[in-house]
């Protein structure tokens, strides 16, 4: 069995240390260097052509956001930040997703030893899923696909209808291409992206600051309104529910489902059994299989459905299983996606 190299680039002897030793007990993963620094890493690139990397933001002589720019258009590789939530490491955490990383991992902020050992687990999984991303369309520029914007006036008024949107490893670059073409006067949407606390609501700010609908992190009790995406809050299950005439979300802290909070699953079946045949659910790219019951369950309730095709997903595991278990009615290209729904949402009978 060929096992994963891993290289891992932090400024901290004592990280470098519990994760090389960490991730090494497990057979799949092979550790093939720890660099203090990108200049170290980048030889041991060249040296040793790791599978993953796992990157820390703030590094010296240069941080690990420049590194990542310069790193990608000419090595591209899977990479994971290790990100603490203080400071500004959580915001150029999340722009490094704009620029190739596939996942965040946060860092704790109490005992280094103890509390990066119980996050092994969840590193050891992003790497492996990291492994099958395809990442090699950011060695060149043609990766940027335009924002098409739709324009105001595209749907009637939609009161009454409830797009449900859900997506993992690569889903911010798949949301942020679909929610800045939305019109105005979008129908109400409702996003699962697994993502940690914080970066849910630091997504959500500066989806806000380039769309043409209000986007902002769900919280209890908001109103499922045209012109508004919410964002659920990471850690947080969100569902949805009706009041009178108006559908509204509920976060609420749970146990994980299919491994997240939030979880697409948990969202799709409120929308399910709430919104019934007036919904519209789409699948985007991710590992697992977080969302494939759930769609199903809308398509049986009457709503419409789609997936990410093969070809756009940087991981094409959630959008497969939705498919292939027959939530999915279509597989569109990540581009085209917007139209599509618009499209389809049109179709719904007044």
């Amino acid at each position: 069995m060929k096992r994963i190299k891993v290289l891992i680039v932090d400024d901290s002897a004592v990280v470098r240390d519990i994760l090389t030793t960490g991730l090494a007990r497990d057979p799949e993963i092979e550790v093939v260097g720890a660099a203090g620094d990108v200049f170290r890493a980048r030889e041991i690139i060249l040296s040793k052509e790791p599978d993953v990397l796992t990157l820390d933001i703030e590094m010296p002589r240069m941080d690990g956001l420049m590194f990542l720019r310069k790193l990608m258009p000419q090595y591209p590789i899977p990479v994971i930040i290790l990100s603490a939530l203080a400071g500004s490491g959580a915001s150029a955490s999340l722009e490094a997703l704009k620029y190739g990383a596939v996942e965040v991992v946060t860092k704790p902020g109490g005992n280094l030893r103890q509390e990066l050992g119980a996050m092994l687990d969840d590193l050891i999984l992003k790497i492996k899923a990291a492994a099958q991303a395809d990442v090699s369309k950011w060695r060149v520029d043609n990766w940027k696909e335009p924002v098409h914007r739709i324009r105001a006036g595209a749907l009637a008024k939609s009161t009454d209808k409830v797009v449900a949107i859900g997506a993992s490893t690569g889903g911010t670059v798949a949301l942020r291409t679909i929610i800045t073409a939305f019109p105005p006067d979008m129908v109400g949407t409702v996003v699962v992206q697994h993502m940690p606390p914080v970066f849910t609501r630091l997504f959500a700010e500066k989806l806000n600051s380039e769309s043409q609908v209000e986007v902002k992190e769900a919280e209890n009790g908001d109103r499922i309104i045209q012109g508004r995406v919410l964002i659920a809050p990471g850690g947080f299950q969100t569902t949805v529910f009706r009041s009178g005439g108006e559908y509204l979300v509920r976060t609420e802290e749970g146990e994980k489902v299919n491994g997240h909070a939030p979880s697409v699953d948990v969202l799709f079946d409120s929308v399910a059994e709430t919104v019934g045949a007036n919904a519209l659910g789409c699948v985007l790219t991710g590992m697992g299989r977080d969302g494939a019951s759930g769609l199903l369950k809308m398509r049986e309730a009457g709503a419409r459905t789609l997936s990410q095709d093969e070809r756009t997903s940087l991981i094409y595991g959630m959008p497969k299983e939705a498919w292939e278990e027959g939530g999915s009615e279509f597989q569109v290209p990540i581009q085209n996606i917007p139209a599509e729904i618009i499209r389809l949402l049109k179709g719904f009978h007044a």
